[in-house]
């Protein structure tokens, strides 16, 4: 088992994002402590180059024991995530995606894709045990596909959460060829990429100049 890396979090939080103390103001009507609002949130960036420092399956297991309590309807829970370790299936990854993704998830520590499992009513006899046959509710494939790649949306972003909480950082794309990555890593058909993330701790000139973000009462209505 690896040990836990215990170091105080604000040496973690200056080790992610090179600051020092908080970007923000801390709000007294959340339950997190000012520095874990910076780790997960504030502070927090998508990283562009990333250290040597390996990412080991003990830290991956720890994410997903955390982040496997993201909802999903009907606890459906249609993510999987595949690792990309070796030299041969990190290539043939990279082939497929946009040529502003390539180098830098060549050098990552670790890669994963994101992936919708269309089959996860497979699994609900033991998820959803108090719904009689509910496999049969997920008959229609189409509907089914639905279901499965918006439930695993919603499980991602936790798992970026997750990949932040660990101490590390997340590179999250969208561009690649998703129907070249499924017919080369998912053949069969039933895992339907959506997301590959680079993950490690972040290198030199990690960070793109922070964007701005829209503000409360841009995106909030009351009725």
């Amino acid at each position: 088992m690896t040990t836990l890396d215990t170091r105080p979090l604000t040496d973690t939080l200056t080790s992610l994002t090179g600051l020092t103390g908080l970007t923000g103001t801390a709000h007294d009507e959340l339950a997190l402590d000012a520095y874990a609002q910076e780790l997960l949130f504030r502070s927090a960036r998508t990283a562009n180059t990333f250290s040597d420092e390996p990412v080991s399956d003990e830290q991956v297991r720890a994410i997903y024991d955390l982040v496997k309590w993201a909802p999903t309807a009907m606890n459906t829970q249609p993510l999987r995530v595949v690792l990309v370790r070796t030299p041969a299936a990190r290539e043939r990854l990279v082939s497929h995606l946009a040529d502003g993704n390539k180098a830098k998830t060549a050098a990552a520590p670790l890669v994963a894709i994101l992936a919708a499992d269309t089959g996860f009513h497979e699994h609900l006899d033991e998820l959803l045990p108090y719904v009689e046959n509910a496999k049969a509710r997920f008959a229609d494939d189409e509907a089914r596909e639905k279901v499965a790649r918006f439930n695993a949306t919603l499980q991602a972003g936790y798992f970026l959460l997750g990949i932040r909480a660990a101490g590390l950082a997340a590179g999250p794309m969208g561009g690649f060829d998703a129907a070249g990555v499924d017919a080369d890593f998912f053949a069969d058909g039933r895992l339907k990429s959506f997301l590959v993330v680079n993950i490690g701790r972040p290198g030199e000139d990690a960070w793109m100049n922070r964007l701005p973000r829209l503000e409360h009462d841009d995106v909030v209505t009351v009725l």
